[in-house]
């Protein structure tokens, strides 16, 4: 009972912050989105994000790059339906797959 209760409560708190971290990114959307038009580099990382964007989502269960990976998915705002189904699942899939190890 205690494990399924700590699984539950982590896996919502990672939820909240990735919903989080998505809308920051939606928030900074005009002030980026300017800068990086203006360089060349920005515009091919905005041609990466368009064209790889899902797939990079499949690294944000990482502890140290997923919280950026996040940010970055709302930044390109993509889906959200399938940002949380993406990133939502695979940071549950580890708090799950942690348990069953322990």
């Amino acid at each position: 009972m205690v494990v399924e209760s700590a699984l539950f409560y982590a896996s919502l708190g990672n939820l909240l912050a990735i919903t989080v971290n998505y809308f920051l990114g939606t928030f900074f959307y005009s002030k980026t989105k300017i800068k990086l038009k203006s360089s060349k580099s920005g515009r091919r990382a905005i041609l990466f994000g368009k064209k790889y964007g899902y797939y990079s989502l499949l690294l944000s269960w990482l502890p140290i790059i997923g919280d950026p990976l996040t940010l970055v998915a709302g930044v390109f705002r993509l889906n959200f339906i399938w940002f949380i189904l993406i990133a939502g699942a695979l940071r549950v899939g580890r708090y799950y797959f942690l348990t069953i190890i322990i």
